[in-house]
């Protein structure tokens, strides 16, 4: 079948080899066909992940792998042959920078899925080297809404990237740059997303005062506190208790109150919550020059975070869906753990929008 569709997809370029002089040496036209196989592949393996199902921890795994195993080949390929593919086929940064956005993309839905926090800096890894090397740089200079909207999109990826991570400081200077960039693009651009986009850099900027407190050091900087478990900050046990009996090992974090303050579909307090259920991040690319040389199957030493369901404003159907899938693959001895913040009717003091937690538990 991949025989095939290369031959084809072979075919379907035949047009851009012919508009370039005769003479190209054949190693030069294999590149550039190479190529494309490699990025019209990689785009539609993308394209199939919002076709995977969203629970269930098996079905979707050997997908993401194939997905991995195609973006690698690209982006080391187009490393490889920068050169020729500047001069044959006419590459642009823009480009590159598509690809290594969308390698971003691949390890933030990895660490959605599996909740294991070091793809969150696979993820950094990638969209930050977009920023530092300017591959969006010259799209403010085409006269084509299309690619900005891509350059805006990504601005807001790393932004809710930078808040998983809590680089505060990073999200400010990105709310910044996206609030310049949208100004230029609505000037430009008679276009019919303007209230949407002024809408995510108002989501954004509440998000960000949405935690007014701030901590000093001794020297009067700020300081960022974690939510997540530290490495070697576990507290210790109380009197009595004994280690192994339970293990948390999923958990169902659901948003679901009217007026909550949110950046994409995650809840101020699901954000909260989700950090509170992981350990600290680490490297797992030991090259910064070189982002995202690991591929998601080189897992680090086991140390995983509890499962997570991540749910803003979802049906009854599916919470129940996620409900029911979590508690049949909930291992035995484990705990599921479901957090609800929802709009309700509440006596007279308590609040509108209040978060409950109940666990469950599956016992051999």
């Amino acid at each position: 079948g991949l025989m095939k569709d290369k031959n084809d997809f072979q075919l379907n370029i035949s047009w851009f080899i012919h508009i370039h002089e005769d003479d190209i040496p054949l190693c030069e036209r294999k590149t550039v066909t190479d190529f494309c196989y490699l990025l019209d592949k990689s785009k539609q393996l993308f394209n199939g992940l919002r076709d995977l199902p969203q629970y269930g921890h098996k079905q979707w795994q050997s997908y993401f792998g194939r997905t991995f195993d195609v973006y690698t080949k690209l982006w080391k390929f187009q490393q490889q042959h920068r050169q020729v593919l500047d001069n044959r086929y006419g590459l642009k940064r823009w480009q590159i920078g598509e690809v290594a956005s969308k390698i971003g993309q691949l390890y933030y839905h990895y660490y959605l899925r599996t909740s294991e926090t070091s793809y969150l800096n696979e993820a950094f890894s990638f969209y930050s080297a977009i920023r530092q090397r300017s591959y969006y740089h010259q799209v403010n200079k085409e006269d084509r809404p299309e690619l900005v909207v891509k350059k805006l999109r990504y601005y807001a990826r790393f932004i809710v990237v930078c808040l998983l991570l809590n680089k505060m400081d990073l999200v400010k200077v990105l709310v910044k740059e996206l609030s310049e960039e949208i100004e230029d693009y609505t000037q430009r651009f008679n276009t019919e997303d303007q209230l949407e986009w002024n809408l995510v850099l108002q989501e954004v900027a509440a998000f960000v005062e949405a935690d007014p407190l701030m901590i000093l050091n001794d020297d009067n900087a700020v300081v960022v506190i974690s939510n997540r478990l530290q490495e070697g900050g576990v507290p210790p046990l109380e009197q009595g208790m004994v280690v192994g009996q339970l293990t948390l090992a999923d958990a169902l974090i659901v948003g679901n109150c009217n007026n909550q303050v949110k950046f994409s579909e995650l809840t101020i307090d699901m954000f909260r919550m989700l950090q509170a259920l992981e350990r600290e991040p680490v490297n797992l690319a030991t090259q910064s020059s070189k982002p995202g040389t690991l591929e998601p199957n080189e897992k680090p030493a086991k140390r995983e975070n509890p499962h997570k369901y991540l749910l803003y404003k979802p049906t009854f159907s599916q919470l129940y869906t996620f409900l029911s899938a979590s508690f049949k693959e909930l291992p035995a001895n484990s705990v599921l753990l479901v957090y609800l913040s929802a709009t309700g009717v509440f006596p007279a003091g308590r609040s509108e929008c209040e978060g409950t937690l109940r666990c469950f538990t599956n016992r051999n």
